[in-house]
């Protein structure tokens, strides 16, 4: 038997789209708190239109929503603002709002017709801005940040409105990788620590798959499985979703082809691992049928590779070196052991 007590959002035969344009069917979706749900499908498929649907923004074509057991349709705006925190791609209209202003306008729904902050309101904003990072930036207008930073603004006003459901739709767009990864570490750690459901749109696969408790793919038959990542990868829904070229699913990593030669690896932790990548990237296979042996080496977090081979063994200390000396020796096919 399921406990109810965990499920903060669900869905019952819902339909979504435009009048009579139904743009997913069917659906019967769960949110449990404590968990970061990705919404990820090929674009034009419906996800944004899902989020604006279950987050009471958009009424749906067919079903219900439930929110902690009570139907959607029927709560008050301001209950429903107290319930979930939305975060749309649309950045702020008003760019000379500095950070504390922005992110204290979660509190709007719990503020009287005055809208004057409480004491303890000021602390809720303060603890979330401590919690985002944001404290140095609180006084700084929002035109002056970078979209990284903006983003985090986003995030800690949509932590300000205790709602227990945080729904973001393509909060990572536009940023780099460290930002990107900022940001998805960010609401991994408040599913966790705060025991909110976040639901987030996204096209980053590779962070997803990494990161996501659970996984809800728009397939093409206009449903969506919900799952954990790996059943999704092992069962093939994500290749028949997203078609993927030169990107192996199986190991999650870009498919690099094959040059037929094997080498044998030695070697233990993250020096190994990037031999490794280095050496697949250029078209060798790395298991222990190879007829040419490399022995990564680490004295005191510095590295160095030994290149077995027939009474005189090669040493270099960089992977550029270790890749166009293997290159010679294959080259020259002499003779080597592992």
């Amino acid at each position: 038997m399921k406990d109810q007590t965990t499920i903060s959002l669900n869905t019952a035969s819902l339909a979504i789209g435009y009048e009579k344009l139904v743009v997913l069917n069917d659906l019967n979706l769960q949110l449990k708190k404590g968990e970061l749900v990705c919404l990820m499908g090929q674009n034009g498929t419906g996800k944004s239109t899902l989020l604006r649907t279950i987050s009471g923004v958009q009424r749906p074509l067919l079903g219900d929503v439930k929110i902690g057991g009570t139907l959607l349709h029927e709560m008050k705006i301001p209950d429903v603002a107290r319930k979930i925190s939305l975060v749309l791609t649309e950045k702020p209209t008003s760019g000379n709002l500095s950070v504390f202003e922005l992110v204290s306008m979660g509190r709007y729904p719990y503020l009287g017709w005055n809208v004057k902050l409480s004491i303890s309101d000021k602390h809720i904003i303060e603890s979330a801005l401590e919690e985002i990072n944001l404290v140095d930036l609180q006084d700084k207008k929002l035109y002056t940040l970078s979209d990284g930073q903006l983003q985090k603004v986003m995030i800690a006003r949509a932590l300000v409105q205790e709602g227990e459901i945080m729904i973001l739709d393509e909060p990572t767009s536009h940023l780099d990788l460290n930002n990107r990864v900022e940001i998805m570490c960010l609401l991994r750690k408040l599913a966790k620590d705060r025991n909110k459901s976040i639901l987030m749109a996204t096209h980053e696969l590779d962070l997803a798959l990494q990161m996501a408790d659970k996984l809800w793919l728009v397939n093409r038959n206009k449903t969506i499985a919900a799952k954990v990542p790996e059943d999704l990868v092992l069962n093939g829904s994500m290749d028949a979703v997203f078609g993927h070229k030169g990107f192996d699913l199986k190991t999650g990593r870009v498919a690099h082809e094959k040059t037929g030669k094997i080498i044998k690896l030695i070697g233990v932790g993250h020096g190994y691992w990037w031999t490794k990548n280095a050496l697949e990237r250029k078209g060798y296979t790395v298991n222990d049928d190879g007829i040419i042996g490399v022995e990564v080496l680490e004295d005191k977090g510095k590295f160095s590779w030994t290149i077995l081979k027939n009474g005189e063994d090669e040493s270099t200390n960089t992977i550029e070196n270790l890749l166009n000396a293997i290159g010679i020796i294959f080259q020259e096919s002499l003779p080597i052991r592992a």
